[in-house]
């Protein structure tokens, strides 16, 4: 018989990938999977040695006019997910270096409120191309 002892059920952050903008004097965006351990917390950050600049935003409808505003913190339920993804929540990512670019990956620093710190890899996608398999297969409208 398995007991619920041991150490709780972290945060964790998966599916991140990037999409470089054409424009290299235009912010790139960002997207990934944020899922809760055992206890709510919440996202306060998102940073990068591989860039100038990160931001979390969030792409809202106001009027029937899309626009985006900055966010400083997403709650992560226990135990739930919040994604993010192209026409929601997403990072805006300024100035992305060579070197991640020509390894095609960069690492990210997820904050959360706790303290902890969290290191993911994202894969960068070029310009133009799909979003890696692994971000797609969600429910599209």
């Amino acid at each position: 018989m398995l007991t619920a002892c041991g150490d709780p059920a972290p945060t964790y952050v998966d599916q991140a990938w990037v999409r470089l903008s054409p424009n290299k004097d235009r912010p790139s965006s960002g997207y990934f999977v944020a899922h809760g351990g055992d206890a709510d917390t919440q996202l306060r950050g998102v940073m990068t040695d591989y860039a100038l600049k990160v931001e979390m935003h969030e792409s809202i409808n106001e009027g029937g006019v899309m626009k985006m505003k900055a966010i400083d913190s997403v709650d992560i339920p226990a135990k739930g997910k919040v994604a993010f993804a192209p026409g929601g929540k997403h990072l805006m990512i300024w100035g992305i270096n060579d070197t991640a670019i020509n390894r095609g990956k960069m690492t990210f620093t997820f904050l959360l409120a706790n303290g902890d710190r969290l290191l993911v890899d994202a894969a960068i996608q070029k310009p133009g191309g799909a979003e890696p398999a692994m971000a797609a297969g969600g429910e599209h409208e």
